[in-house]
């Protein structure tokens, strides 16, 4: 374990890490106040694995997640924590996917599931999942999940494990609904709280004084001076998150907006492009973004002031991650003085302000998306590997592996991120091409 950590560039314990990880060893349960990127899925993640018996063929961990993105970041980060443990199976379980491909994967078996509280418990009412080994609990992003309306399943959830168990909690903040979730399903738990403020060397704050009427404006006036690869807006309502995308589209910019009641699909190919940079703005609001994990991102712009100081703390939290200098302007108006006072006496610290007449264009010419995402019809289920793709793309379409981005592979499609002066030329060429024998339909996504 201790090898396979370094190889992974894991060089010192963050503070989650390091308070709680004698507890979960030692079998604790275990409630974590932390933000995503705060090294928590190390923290349980080695926890679990230690006491994994590979050769025993049961479900010994479940993690719950709110979100499918969270959950498929949990299982990566869990196989590559695993690397130094002979196989190890961990199978993802989230809605949104077709059930039968599940349903045969757990006939299979898995030592370890991570999964959306909804699809557990329609596996669960199924009688498909037998979580009566499962030897660890873990609830990851435990505010969110409640929020969304997951209480409930999450109870009869963890009715179905032993009582016998190890259960951790991961909660951004503690309402009183996680105080009592936790009453219900922890024993004697360790606490471990790592404070939300964020240093001020790694994420600059600039705060700008707006109107209604130009809040939009600002937001292009800011993209164009500081021309960040990629930004993360956010707006409280979803009509202003497509109002202001298609406000950004008709000026240039690759925007793209997240809001609930978007189907599974769609939103899947609005996260990939935005991850995969042939996306530079998503436009989104906090419930959409719950559960987002996104490692590199330049800016966070407040488009609408959070109305929850502890809100406000997230979103910003999202950019500088790791040794990262990241940016998050905040746009108020005259109502959101409010909001705002808030959020200066939370930070224990004056707000620095900044006048909107100095965001002028910086030098550069148009403002698009660096990458553009090849779609291709085909995936995990025809044994498709990044390796397979990279091999036609360096080979048939003559590309250099430079140009060439991230390779995402689902169940049925694969998604490869193009240098956009080079894409079209490479679709031509690969279009016709076959990958591991097969034709497969390719479509260009993010022009």
């Amino acid at each position: 374990m201790l090898k396979n950590l370094e190889d992974l560039g894991y060089q010192s314990m963050t503070t989650i890490q390091a308070e709680s990880l004698p507890g979960v060893l030692a079998g604790r349960d275990l409630i974590a106040q932390a933000k995503t990127g705060s090294g928590k899925t190390a923290a349980f993640g080695i926890g679990l694995l230690e006491k994994l018996n590979p050769r025993w063929f049961a479900i010994q961990a479940l993690v719950l997640c709110p979100t499918r993105e969270l959950a498929d970041q949990v299982a990566k980060s869990l196989r590559q924590l695993a690397r130094h443990i002979d196989n190890v199976k961990i199978l993802t379980l989230c809605g949104g996917t077709p059930m039968g491909p599940q349903i045969g994967s757990l006939e299979h078996g898995a030592h370890i599931v991570v999964g959306t509280p909804g699809r557990l418990r329609d596996h669960l009412g199924r009688a498909t999942i037998d979580l009566s080994k499962v030897e660890t609990l873990v609830l990851d992003e435990a505010d969110r999940m409640v929020d969304m309306g997951f209480y409930e399943d999450i109870a009869g959830i963890a009715s179905a494990c032993p009582k016998k168990r190890q259960t951790m909690l991961f909660s951004a903040t503690y309402p009183d609904n996680i105080r009592k979730l936790s009453a219900n399903l922890l024993k004697q738990p360790l606490e471990v709280k790592v404070e939300s403020q964020h240093q001020t060397d790694r994420i600059e704050q600039r705060f700008y004084k707006v109107t209604a009427e130009t809040r939009n404006a600002t937001v292009a006036q800011a993209l164009r001076h500081f021309r960040p690869v990629s930004t993360l807006a956010f707006c409280n309502t979803k009509i202003h998150c497509r109002e202001l995308a298609a406000e950004l589209c008709e000026q240039g910019f690759s925007a793209l907006a997240l809001y609930g009641e978007l189907e599974q699909r769609e939103r899947d190919e609005i996260l990939l492009r935005f991850t995969n940079q042939s996306c530079s703005v998503l436009v989104a609001t906090d419930v959409a973004a719950r559960g987002l994990d996104i490692q590199t991102l330049d800016m966070v712009i407040n488009v609408d002031v959070a109305r929850d100081t502890e809100i406000h703390i997230h979103r910003i939290g999202r950019t500088g991650r790791g040794a990262e200098q990241g940016h998050a302007l905040t746009l108020c108006a005259p109502g959101d003085q409010r909001w705002v006072n808030l959020i200066e006496v939370y930070q224990k610290a004056p707000l620095t302000w900044f006048d909107v007449a100095q965001l002028k264009p910086a030098a550069g010419g148009k403002l698009v998306a660096p990458m553009v995402t090849l779609c291709i019809s085909a995936g995990r289920k025809e044994k498709i590997r990044p390796g397979d793709i990279l091999g036609a793309l360096t080979g048939e379409a003559g590309l250099d592996g430079a140009q060439i981005g991230k390779i995402q592979i689902s169940e049925f499609a694969s998604f490869v991120a193009l240098q956009r002066q080079v894409a079209e030329r490479a679709f031509a060429r690969i279009s016709n091409c076959k990958i591991k024998g097969k034709n497969c339909k390719m479509r260009l996504i993010g022009d």
